[in-house]
C-alpha cells in the first residue's frame, strides 16, 4: 500500500490529501506529521509556496510521497483588497517536487487589514464567526461560501493539481 506523509496534523489538510491520492492510487495510508513550515504563521506571496515546499521536504520519512500544504495571501492587482488567498500543495518523492494551487478567493477587507498588521487570517475569522479552530474544522472558505465549499475540498483540489505530473509521468518525466 502506498504511504503518504502529510507535513501537518490539521485534519482538513490530512483528509484533503487522502481524498486526492485515493482518487488516483486507490487505498493509501496517510500519516500526519507535525513539521515546521519555516515561514511566518501568516505567509504572503512566495512564502506560501516556500512553506508548502518546506513542509513536504521535512515530512518525507519512510514513504512513497510526502505532501506539504500551505495557505496564504498573494498580492493581486484589480482585487478589492489587493490580495487573494490560495492553498498551495507540494508533492515530494524524495528527489523532486511538484506544485499545485487550489482555487483563489478574497477575504473580506477587514480580515486582510488585520493580516497586514500581523494577525493570522484564521484568528480574525474566528473572531468574526465565533467558531473556534475554524481552520482545522471546515475552514473560513466554508463560512464564506455559506457551506458550499470546505477546506477539505480546497486541499483536495490543490493536491490534485500537484499530482498531475505524477499521474502523467510519460508527459512530465519522460
Amino acid at each position: 500500500m502506498m504511504r503518504v506523509v502529510v507535513g501537518s496534523k490539521n485534519p482538513t489538510k490530512v483528509e484533503g490529501v487522502r481524498l486526492a491520492f485515493e482518487r488516483f492510487f486507490g487505498e493509501v495510508e496517510v500519516i500526519p506529521k507535525s513539521v515546521d513550515s519555516g515561514v511566518p504563521p501568516q505567509p504572503f506571496d512566495y512564502d506560501v509556496v516556500r512553506g508548502a515546499i518546506n513542509r513536504a521536504i521535512r515530512a518525507f520519512d519512510d514513504c512513497d510521497f510526502s505532501v506539504g500544504v500551505e495557505a496564504g495571501l498573494f498580492s493581486m492587482e484589480n482585487t478589492m483588497t489587493g490580495y487573494m488567498d490560495f492553498q498551495v500543495a507540494v508533492v515530494y518523492d524524495g528527489e523532486r517536487f511538484t506544485i499545485g494551487f487550489g482555487p483563489g478567493f478574497e477575504f473580506p477587507p477587514c480580515v486582510v487589514k488585520e493580516a497586514l498588521k500581523g494577525k493570522e487570517v484564521g484568528d480574525v475569522m474566528e473572531e468574526i464567526t465565533g467558531i473556534d479552530n475554524i481552520g482545522e474544522r471546515m475552514g473560513a472558505i466554508h463560512y464564506l461560501t455559506k457551506g458550499v465549499i470546505s477546506r477539505v475540498e480546497l486541499t483536495r483540489i490543490a493536491v490534485t493539481m500537484a499530482l498531475i505530473p505524477w499521474i502523467n509521468k510519460e508527459l512530465y518525466f519522460g
